[in-house]
């Protein structure tokens, strides 16, 4: 099997539907104690209802801009439909969130394209702290376990424990790993990885990149250094960068997507983190005020629970 039989869509596991359900279980709670309480007595899904609902999904992190569109849909059925008990409300909510994040990601991981690259170049970028280098440890194993021939490049030089943790994951994972001294020039790490990853005929390099938000205009300049390198070595690369994001951050996450996407050309997310928190409504608010497919969300501490986004099982784990 190969890295595109990897990304092709499948049926979750058992174990990781478990591991899904689990792992959303604080957000569930969140969502619905409150959403049970805000019906309480009522019958219809009137406005102060609506006003409860809107109240919650905003503290669930959904997002104000997100929020506001969910609740018009709502109304707008309750409008055409005149009568809508509260006891339809969650299956309403349901398939409004599903039709939302199936517009947002008509190009999410479902039906990609990869086309024939070899190595297919993967960018990592992120803050610190937001599990970006096990991230990159979890998915080179998940690829390696398909079959794939994978390079990690450790191009945060930066900060000397993010070499030394990617050489650790390289180690437990038993991928080969191409790193530099502690302050050498990221793009040339990168370079050096293509060139390896090119010559040893690996399927996928995975590329670290330094985790700082220190202005947009050093951090948009050094990842164009960093792909216009890289493009010299495989032309089209990177074919992928991935933005990782801490999912327990809520709207710190949103703004960090946001001072990202105006650095440079992210075209896949990662939310990490999601067992850890209530907060997993911001998958959605992402989803939809980027239109960014989320490809990867982190539910657990073990290999496998990194997970490719599926918005079907994620709805309904999130409604069970």
């Amino acid at each position: 099997m190969g890295l595109f039989d990897f990304f092709k869509k499948k049926e979750a596991t058992p174990q990781q539907q478990q591991a899904l359900d689990t792992g959303l279980e604080k957000t569930k709670d969140n969502l619905f104690s409150k959403l049970t309480k805000a019906v309480a007595g009522k019958s219809t899904v009137d406005d102060d209802v609506l006003d409860e609902l809107e109240e919650i999904l905003v503290t669930s992190d959904v997002g104000v801009k997100t929020t506001l569109k969910i609740i018009e849909r709502i109304q707008a059925r309750v409008a055409r439909d005149k009568y809508i008990g509260t006891s339809e409300l969650n299956g309403i909510l349901r398939e409004e969130i599903q039709t939302l994040l199936a517009e947002n990601n008509s190009n999410d991981f479902q039906s990609f394209e990869y086309g024939s690259h070899k190595p297919y170049v993967i960018m990592v970028v992120g803050v610190n702290g937001v599990g970006k280098t096990t991230t990159i440890g979890k998915l080179a194993h998940q690829l390696k376990q398909t079959g794939n021939q994978v390079v990690l490049g450790a191009a945060d030089t930066f900060r000397a424990a993010a070499v030394d943790q990617i050489i650790l994951w390289g180690e437990r994972v038993k991928v080969r790993v191409v790193s530099q001294a502690m302050g050498s020039d990221p793009a040339s790490v990168a370079f050096d990885t293509l060139k390896s990853a090119v010559a040893n005929g690996d399927d996928v390099a995975i590329i670290d990149t330094a985790g700082r938000l220190h202005n947009k205009v050093g951090l948009m300049n050094e990842l164009t250094k960093i792909k216009n390198v890289m493009q010299k070595v495989v032309p089209g690369a990177p074919h992928e960068i991935l933005l990782v994001l801490d999912a327990s951050t809520g709207q710190n996450a949103i703004e960090q997507c946001k001072q990202f996407t105006e650095a440079t050309a992210v075209n896949a997310l990662a939310l990490t983190k999601l067992d850890g928190t209530a907060k997993g409504g911001v998958v959605i608010g992402i989803s939809d005020q980027f239109k960014i497919p989320v490809k990867y969300i982190g539910v657990g501490e073990s290999m496998e629970d990194l997970q490719l986004f599926d918005r079907k099982a994620f709805v309904e784990s999130l409604f069970k």
